[in-house]
C-alpha cells in the first residue's frame, strides 16, 4: 500500500534502522518521532551496542498504533554492503522475530533503497521473494511505499 508506515494499525511495524539504533532518517527518523521517546529508550536499554547488518531486534512502538517495532539493519549499497544475502536477512529476520512476539500483522518498508542506495528494482525484488519464500505464522506483511513510484513498482512486482 502507499502511505505512511508509521499510522498503520498493525502488530508490528519494520523499521530500517542504522547500526546505532538511536534515531536516523527516512523511515528510521519517522518511527523515531512517531513513537516518540519510548521508542529510544528502549533501544537504547535493549541494544546498548546497536544491531548488525541483517540483523533484527524489537522494541515498544511507543505512541504509534502498532505494539511493537521490529528493527532490521539493511546493507549500505554506497558503502560498499552488497551482499544481497544482508538484505534478505533483513526480511527473514524480521519475520522470525515476529513470530516470537506472535506477532500476526506486519507493515514493512522497501528496506535499504533509499539512503543506503540498494537499486530499487532489486530490492523490490529481494522482498517480494524473501516474504513469498517465509516459513512464519504472520498473516499479513503489508508493504508500504511513501510514493507512487515505489508504490506501482510494488504491485507490479507482486502481481508477476
Amino acid at each position: 500500500m502507499q502511505g505512511d508506515i508509521t499510522e498503520q494499525r498493525v502488530h508490528a511495524v519494520v523499521n530500517a534502522a542504522n547500526r546505532a539504533m538511536r534515531g536516523g532518517g527516512g523511515v528510521d527518523g519517522a518511527i523515531h518521532r512517531a513513537g516518540g521517546p519510548a521508542v529510544l529508550e528502549d533501544c537504547v536499554r535493549r541494544f546498548p551496542r546497536g544491531l548488525v547488518t541483517g540483523d533484527a531486534g524489537w522494541t515498544t512502538a511507543g505512541e504509534m498504533p502498532a505494539r511493537w517495532v521490529i528493527h532490521v539493519v539493511g546493507p549500505d549499497w554506497g558503502r560498499g554492503e552488497r551482499d544481497r544475502s544482508l538484505l534478505t536477512s533483513c526480511y527473514a529476520r524480521a519475520l522470525a522475530v515476529a513470530d516470537e512476539l506472535g506477532a500476526r500483522s506486519l507493515a514493512l518498508p522497501l528496506i535499504s533503497a533509499g539512503s543506503y542506495h540498494w537499486p530499487k528494482d532489486d530490492a523490490i525484488a529481494a522482498a517480494v521473494e524473501t516474504l513469498r519464500a517465509a516459513a512464519t505464522s504472520v498473516e499479513e506483511a503489508r508493504m508500504v511505499a511513501f510514493d507512487a513510484a515505489t508504490y506501482a513498482a510494488l504491485v507490479a512486482a507482486i502481481d508477476a
